[in-house]
């Protein structure tokens, strides 16, 4: 279950709800999860993920996306109505991802994309602290980026 809520004030041109569950489906099966989980998806603007940044991670400042997982350290969380995993938590500034399609020259579609598949790995236990895990990361962001045709434009 995906559940996705826009606090986004201005009009989102892209199909976000289509994009974000083909990217989380993607990633659930790029990683063999053999459960069906629940994952929760914020849109919103520089401001409110600013005040999320500076409250979770002492951050002053605004970031495209942040990842809360609900998995720690292997355990695992089930939803007791619908037996599902709980992966956790996805917000994502969408003034972010117009500033960085037009900074990285690709679409809206792909840099949105970008952000789900890449904090769902996160979501999954993935992290890019150090040099190897942070291309193991990039590399597994492409090949589900890739296998839903979200190229770079």
């Amino acid at each position: 279950m995906i559940y996705i809520d826009n606090n986004y004030k201005k009009p989102i041109e892209i199909d976000y709800k289509d994009i974000a569950t083909k990217v989380i489906e993607e990633a659930e099966d790029f990683v063999d999860c053999p459960y069906d989980c629940e994952v929760n998806l914020l849109i919103t603007d520089n401001n409110e993920v600013h005040t999320l940044n500076k409250e979770t991670r002492d951050i002053d400042s605004p970031t495209d996306v942040l990842s809360f997982p609900a998995l720690e350290n292997d355990d695992f969380n089930f939803n007791p109505e619908s037996g599902e995993l709980v992966l956790g938590d996805i917000v994502i500034s969408y003034d972010k991802v117009i500033e960085q399609a037009k900074e990285y020259n690709h679409s809206e579609t792909r840099e949105f994309a970008f952000l789900v598949a890449h904090s769902m790995l996160h979501l999954f236990g993935y992290d890019h602290i150090n040099d190897n895990d942070r291309k193991s990361m990039e590399s597994d962001q492409e090949s589900i980026l890739n296998n839903l045709n979200y190229r770079r434009d």
